[in-house]
């Protein structure tokens, strides 16, 4: 996977692996939170999908960021 440095250079919806990419945090760890709810998740078949706001809201939960631009 190549290197992105930024999260607008995701797709809208993410995979459980672009998640374990941007947060720097491993397979388990990702597959945990999904499961728990405590990222929120799209389940298609078998596969995790996370919507872009819902990393967003994840990382910032009293909503204290303001995405401007490209997202």
């Amino acid at each position: 996977m190549a290197n992105k440095n930024t999260l607008s250079e995701y797709d809208d919806v993410l995979r459980p692996e672009d998640i374990q990419q941007i947060l720097r945090i491993g397979r388990n760890t990702v597959y945990k939170y999904l499961a728990d709810g405590e990222i929120k998740s799209i389940r298609i078949g078998n596969q995790y999908r996370i919507p872009k706001q819902y990393l967003i809201d994840f990382l910032y939960p009293q909503g204290t960021v303001q995405v401007v631009g490209g997202m």
